[in-house]
């Protein structure tokens, strides 16, 4: 079964969190989605944190393992995009795409979903 999240938080301890469910169930086998909203959307594209900042560099290494995994998508909420004017070329990099939340919640029927 796929497993769901909504990454609204901005705190690294709650995102560490969140990542840490999906990454987890994707090593695993299991699908898993994330979509980026408003308050994980800024941590979650900043470029790699000071090398003496050990949990934000966890936290870094945490999305990149995301992305690298077969099937864990990490999308940025269509909303918090354009209310915040985030970069298209950061979200590029950094995540799979722009998503709205209706359309992701349609792609994501039937998953166990959580809100982080």
């Amino acid at each position: 079964m796929m497993i769901a999240a909504i990454l609204e938080s901005g705190q690294p301890e709650r995102l560490y969190t969140g990542l840490s469910l999906l990454v987890s169930a994707a090593a695993e086998g299991r699908p898993a989605r994330g979509l980026v909203s408003f308050g994980a959307l800024a941590p979650l594209l900043d470029e790699a944190p000071p090398a003496d900042d050990t949990f934000s560099r966890s936290l870094h290494e945490l999305r990149e393992t995301a992305r690298e995994l077969d099937d864990c998508r990490l999308y940025a909420c269509a909303a918090a995009v354009e209310r915040t004017g985030a970069s298209a070329e950061a979200i590029e990099a950094r995540l799979d795409g722009v998503m709205s939340t209706p359309r992701f919640l349609r792609e994501v029927e039937g998953a166990q979903l959580v809100v982080v």
